[in-house]
């Protein structure tokens, strides 16, 4: 028999995990920026249905848990552009999981539905 025990949610390491990297559209900026798209206009046309109030709010997040960090330059009209801090950095082996199995699983349910 499994012995389960129950894991409160404030010490779960996959539960903290979700808090940093969870929902529908962080996983997808990170991924957005690591691959160098780290303007919030050059984002908002990569993610499709993304509103601008939810890419800010998302951003802002993403700033606040210390995955990006925002540069702003000083010019007219400002820029600003997102990076990678290190400890961003540390959850693209994480990103890159999912990727894969989301390669995987997808091309199979593909597959499944247009043999119907």
């Amino acid at each position: 028999m499994v012995e389960t025990k129950s894991v409160e949610p404030e010490v779960c390491p996959v539960t903290f995990c979700m808090s940093k990297i969870g929902g529908k559209w962080k996983p997808i900026i990170i991924f957005l920026i690591e691959k160098g798209a780290n303007r919030f206009g050059i984002m908002q046309r990569g993610i499709e249905g993304i509103s601008k109030q939810m890419l800010t709010k998302q951003l802002r997040e993403l700033e606040a848990d210390g995955i990006l960090e925002r540069k702003i330059f000083a010019e007219i009209p400002p820029r600003v552009e997102y990076y990678m801090t290190d400890y961003g950095r540390s959850l693209l082996p994480v990103i890159e999981s999912m990727k894969k199995w989301g390669e995987t699983y997808l091309n199979e349910k593909l597959k499944v539905k247009s043999e119907k």
